[in-house]
């Protein structure tokens, strides 16, 4: 059976999309001196030479306007233990200054961004070209450094977001 939906009504297109099995992120920049995240599962990969990754940010989110001043910005790439640090960074309106107590980091040498040590990898880009998106930026980054954490020898799961809450797929 076939369900036409209105392809207007940001509610349905949603829905669609919530059948979209996507990784989940968390994007961190260092602006003036104050460290700044969010959640995301927009990360895509748009070139291999050179290696260039996009991430989209709402215009309305005060993360917005912090990785547009940075110019520099970090991603660490969440894996199936990481579902309460994928929750908090996507928490609005969650306290600014101590937001990453509690999680274990380390500061890129290259963005300046708090980066989490429990990430399955992580990357530091620099902004590359910024697009508009509808109520959205797309902000394209020029990956400069890589780092895989591999202490379980690579047997982490993945966190992904799916049917609007985060999962770990089956392993194999």
């Amino acid at each position: 059976m076939v369900v036409q939906l209105d392809v207007n009504d940001p509610v349905e297109f949603r829905r669609v999309l919530a059948r979209y099995a996507t990784g989940v992120v968390v994007v961190s920049a260092c602006a003036n001196g104050v460290d700044h995240a969010m959640t995301a599962n927009s990360l895509t990969s748009v070139s291999l030479r050179p290696p260039l990754v996009l991430v989209c940010v709402d215009r309305r989110a005060r993360f917005h306007e912090a990785i547009m001043q940075a110019g520099s910005w970090a991603v660490s790439i969440l894996g199936g233990k990481s579902r309460d640090a994928a929750s908090w960074f996507a928490t609005r309106g969650r306290p600014l200054r101590g937001q990453f107590a509690g999680y274990a980091t380390s500061r890129g040498g290259l963005s300046g961004a708090l980066m989490l040590d429990d990430a399955l990898g992580r990357m530091e880009c620099d902004t590359e070209a910024v697009h508009p998106g509808g109520d959205h930026t797309i902000v394209v980054g020029r990956v400069r450094s890589l780092d895989l954490l591999d202490s379980d020898g690579g047997s982490s799961p993945p966190l992904i977001y799916y049917r609007h809450g985060f999962r770990s797929p089956a392993t194999e």
